[in-house]
Parts: structure tokens; C-alpha cells; sequence
């Protein structure tokens, strides 16, 4: 198992909701994420940030007796570092150094099965490291692995950087057909007038279990970070008959840099096209509200942030404190109260997916031909059917569809209405 020694550092002029040890705790779960060991957290905070080192030569210097002694394989900043900076700090501490956005590269190249999900992530990778290859070579071409080298790999990494460039751009271009497919698939959807739903939230506040939950999916969860790269799409009939897509996404984290989003777009534009958001939040979790604000900050970035929400608030099964789930409940829009794993409230949680598209539908009562059996199989899938009657002049049928629905068959021959 891989040896990391961590270095979290603040800048004493920023201001942030997040503590250092809060920031320092989440750099740990992303290393145990990538499966190494921490060795140690140095934290420190420093006056500002060295164009040649990031931090103090000195503080380098400590870093690089440290890791001798601990005999650490990797030393991982949780700033973006600069080529020269990772240059320099290799160059003296001597063992790999890499940075936060590496290493949430390298659990996105771990997680990736589709091809969309492998293509986003080499593109994310190559995009990163491209501004970082000049005076490089003799770092990308070490033998062995380990966080930081996982996903385009060295060999693609050593060819010049023409090359490198076109691997970017047919990178983009294939992303683009895929974004283009998907586009095709919603204006399907939405010319069928089949409303979709984004599941959005922080990594690991349960959406993937909450989309297994509602659909049967029998999607991969795990305790990691960022288990799901992958975009999923699922039906979901709800309890008045009507059909609707909804669509898991890849988790946000605090201070995502912006590179990597633009990077995860084509998955993304699942939020930004969505009729309604589901906001799962962790509730159990002491920075629940720092998550929230963490996924508004990208929402707002995709400019999603308007849209109509529901905030599941979720692993209620691990809540003890009663009050604080009600003054959590005061403080988010629209809120349902929700275990996803013990399938707690699913129900409340889907009468307020329903109410939300509650205009979409009508309740009507149609006399149709005997002839027209297939019309009955039409309002089963699409709609909910009360009740069925056959009558010598036809079928009379009660049923709840929607309008889109309702106003294609009114036009077929032979349909009347019932008064």
C-alpha cells in the first residue's frame, strides 16, 4: 500500500467557512479513498502563497526529513500546485509530490466504467497535466504506479505535445457526440412530455442508494468518495401512473475546482436540463450545511441554482438528535425527511416528486371502440388506470394520463368523451 504524508495548508488572508482541521479531515478520506495510507497530516498556515515552493523553504525542508523518516512515498498538497512548484518540491524533498485536484483525478480514473466516464476523466487528466509536461520527462517516464499515474498513463504522457493536443481535441470531439446523443434523448423525452429529475448532493450523502431505493436499479454504492462518475438514468413510475426519468450525478465537493467541471459537463448537462432537482443531504454529518452551500456553489456555476427542489434529507436511521433534524428542516427549501437505506418516508418523498408535476396530468373518463384494446395498454404504461367497464357501445375507461396523452388520443377515431 502506497505511504502518504499529507500537507493541508491556509493562507492567513482567506476567509472560509471550512476549518483547517475540517479541510484536513476531508483530504484524508480522498487518500483513503485512492487506497494509501496516510502517514501524517501536516497542517500549516502560512502568510502567503511562494511563486518557487508554495510554502516556506524552510517548512520544506521539515517536510523532507519527515518524510525520510516516515518513509513516505508520496507527499500530497492540498493546494493546486504549479509545474515549477511540483518541479521544485520533488526536486528537494525527493520522494512524489502531487496535489488535491491529482488526486481527485486519480479516484475519477479509479471509478470510471463507461467509455463516457473513462473519456471525461483522461480528458480532465490531460487538460491538468498539459500546462505541466515542460521539463517533466524524467518524472513521467519513472517505473511503477501509485496516486497520480493512474488513467491516460506515462506512455501517452512522454509523446510530444502535439500529439498530446490532439488526443485533447478528439477527446473533446467525441465528448461532443455523446453530449449530442444525449441531447437527442431529451428532446425525445421532452416532445413525449416525460418529465426528468437530477438527483444532485455532496459525495457519499447517499444518492446512489436513494436511486436504487426508487427505481431497483441496482447501482454500485460504496462508503468511498465519488463512487458514482458514471451518468445513470432510471424510469420511475409514480403513484399516479405517470412516467419520469430520473438521473443520478457525479457528487460535489467542496472548492471542486472549475477545470473539472467543465470536464464532467456532458454528465452534468443532466442538471442543467432537468424539470426538478432532489437535493440529497447527509444529515448526519457535522458540515451538513457546508455541503449545502458547497453544491450551490456549483449549481450556480451550471446555472441550475433557480431550479424547483427537494431537499431529501437523508440517513435519518443515524440520527439520534430529533431536534436538530426539525431545525434542519426550517433551514432548507421544501425538505422530506428520509433514510434511502431503510426506505424511511420514499413515499412522502415521491408524493412531492408528484405534486411537482401534479399540473401534468388529468383525470379523465374516455368512452373508446372495442377495436382499440391497445389504447388500454397505452394508458396502463403511461398513466394510472381507475377503473375499467365494457359496454355493449364500448369500453369506457377512468384513468389518470397526461395531457400530452390525453390530447393525441382525443383526436383518434371513434374516442369520445364521458360527461
Amino acid at each position: 500500500m502506497e505511504k502518504a504524508l499529507l500537507v493541508t495548508i491556509k493562507f492567513k488572508h482567506e476567509k472560509s467557512n471550512w476549518t483547517l482541521e475540517d479541510v484536513a479531515e476531508e483530504m484524508e478520506l480522498l487518500v483513503d479513498t485512492a487506497g494509501a495510507k496516510v502517514l501524517d497530516n501536516i497542517i500549516t498556515i502560512c502568510e502567503k502563497p511562494t511563486a518557487n515552493l508554495l510554502i516556506g523553504s524552510g517548512k520544506v525542508e521539515e517536510l523532507k526529513v519527515l518524510c525520510d523518516e516516515l518513509e513516505a512515498d508520496t507527499v500530497i498538497f492540498s493546494r493546486d500546485l504549479s509545474g515549477t512548484q511540483q518541479r521544485n518540491l520533488e526536486d528537494i524533498i525527493g520522494k512524489k509530490t502531487i496535489d488535491r485536484t491529482q488526486l481527485i483525478l486519480d479516484i475519477f480514473a479509479h471509478h470510471a466504467r463507461s467509455p463516457e466516464g473513462k473519456m471525461q476523466v483522461e480528458l480532465a487528466q490531460l487538460q491538468y497535466l498539459f500546462p505541466r509536461l515542460i521539463g517533466k520527462g524524467i518524472i513521467l517516464s519513472r517505473l511503477g504506479g501509485g496516486i497520480g499515474t493512474s488513467g491516460p498513463g506515462e506512455q501517452k504522457l512522454e509523446v510530444d505535445r502535439r500529439r498530446i493536443r490532439k488526443i485533447i481535441d478528439n477527446l473533446k470531439d467525441n465528448l461532443k457526440q455523446v453530449s449530442l446523443h444525449r441531447k437527442t434523448m431529451r428532446k425525445r423525452r421532452k416532445d413525449n412530455a416525460i418529465p426528468t429529475v437530477a438527483v444532485v448532493g455532496y459525495t457519499s450523502a447517499g444518492k446512489s442508494t436513494l436511486i436504487n431505493t426508487l427505481t431497483d436499479s441496482g447501482q454500485v454504492v460504496s462508503s468511498g468518495l465519488f463512487t458514482t462518475l458514471d451518468p445513470l438514468s432510471k424510469s420511475l413510475q409514480l403513484a399516479n401512473g405517470e412516467n419520469i426519468v430520473i438521473s443520478d450525478t457525479v457528487g460535489f465537493l467542496n472548492d471542486l475546482p472549475h477545470h473539472l467541471i467543465e470536464a464532467f459537463k456532458a454528465t452534468l448537462e443532466e442538471v442543467v436540463e432537468s424539470d426538478l432537482l432532489i437535493h440529497v443531504l447527509d444529515v448526519n454529518h457535522p458540515r451538513v450545511y457546508e455541503h449545502s452551500k458547497a453544491v450551490f456553489e456549483v449549481l450556480k456555476e451550471l446555472g441550475a441554482d433557480e431550479k424547483p427542489i427537494i431537499t431529501a434529507l437523508n440517513k435519518i436511521d443515524l440520527l439520534d438528535d430529533k431536534m436538530w433534524l426539525e431545525r434542519l428542516k426550517s433551514d432548507f427549501v421544501n425538505p422530506v425527511a428520509i433514510s434511502a437505506k431503510l426506505k424511511t418516508n420514499i413515499d412522502a418523498l415521491q408524493e412531492k416528486i408528484q405534486k411537482n408535476f401534479a399540473d401534468r396530468m388529468i383525470k379523465v373518463e374516455l368512452l373508446i371502440p372495442h377495436s382499440r384494446m391497445d389504447l388500454i395498454d397505452l394508458f396502463y404504461r403511461e398513466g394510472k388506470v381507475e377503473e375499467v367497464s365494457y359496454l355493449q357501445k364500448g369500453i369506457k375507461v377512468k384513468a389518470i394520463l397526461p395531457k400530452i396523452t390525453y390530447h393525441k388520443v382525443l383526436h383518434i377515431k371513434g374516442i369520445e368523451k364521458v360527461c
